[in-house]
């Protein structure tokens, strides 16, 4: 034990290890805070289509040579993401569809212009560290975590400033809508600080696991807890530390760190269940 705690200390005396972890544990509390809404309303399927949308924007900002990608990745999101939610039952392509061609075809797009444009002699490398976080989350610098706390402080303050209006969309958009609250704004409120979360958590999970910090942590706390804010709540605190954890498993045994961080949230998802399953009986 006292080797291992050595070798975490060493570990944290590094700059990347503690911009890593910050971040991540950000990331995780913004991904669960608008999880559990995303998940009630079935709207999970968004974190994957705007995570597909945000590689393309990715590839295209990385062929164009713009150093900072968050100029272009988090506009491109936020529109894909407002024009989404827009999509109502007048629109000749409606949700579950649009969401389809819009992921599909940005991810196909992004990966073609990667390996047709793109002046890296690593194309592999660069598509495989984008869609999964390999090794993206270690490699922030002082200024990408200072970014990543102001974006990570306007959503929960959002989330907390709006937290009765969204938790009445989130239950009764119809009664809430009739009680005279702008439910269509508070939906493309919703619909961009999603968008900022996913860009975010694209550096700490990668394009294709970002549905892992979206959706596990909030049906983990929805086997445990019934009611909406002990659940956020118990939510938001499980997602800390799976991120926590999963960074620190995947610096010691050298794993990559976005795929432990998912696996450590399914491992959690499964002890809930197995915690719920226990006290029904």
């Amino acid at each position: 034990m006292t080797e291992l705690l050595s070798k975490i200390s060493l570990y944290f005396s590094y700059p990347f290890v503690r911009y890593a972890m910050i971040a991540g544990v950000l990331i995780a509390l913004c991904s669960s805070l608008l999880g559990v809404t995303l998940v009630l309303r079935r709207f999970s399927f968004i974190g994957d289509g705007l995570s597909h949308v945000a590689f393309g924007a990715v590839a295209v900002a990385t062929v164009t040579g713009i150093t900072n990608q968050m100029i272009i990745v988090l506009p491109i999101t936020v529109v894909s993401a407002v024009l989404l939610l827009r999509t109502g039952g007048r629109a000749k392509v409606r949700g579950d569809a649009a969401m389809a061609m819009l992921s599909v075809g940005a991810m196909a797009l992004g990966y073609l212009i990667m390996n047709v444009f793109s002046a890296s002699a690593n194309v592999s490398g660069d598509v495989c560290s984008t869609l999964f976080g390999s090794s993206l989350i270690l490699t922030l610098s002082g200024s990408d975590v200072t970014l990543c706390i102001i974006l990570s402080a306007v959503v929960t303050a959002v989330f907390l400033l709006f937290y009765n209006k969204i938790f009445a969309v989130t239950f009764d958009e119809d009664f809430t809508r009739s009680a005279g609250v702008r439910a269509g704004a508070y939906n493309m409120l919703t619909a961009v600080i999603t968008a900022v979360v996913i860009v975010l958590a694209m550096k700490l999970v990668g394009s294709l696991l970002i549905s892992a910090l979206v959706v596990f942590p909030a049906l983990s706390a929805m086997c445990l807890f019934k009611s909406f804010k002990p659940v956020v709540i118990f939510s938001a605190a499980l997602s800390v530390v799976c991120a926590a954890a999963g960074i620190l498993i995947s610096v010691i045994i050298s794993t990559p760190v976005g795929a432990t961080v998912a696996v450590t949230d399914m491992a959690a998802f499964g002890l809930c269940r197995l915690i719920s399953a226990v006290r029904s009986r």
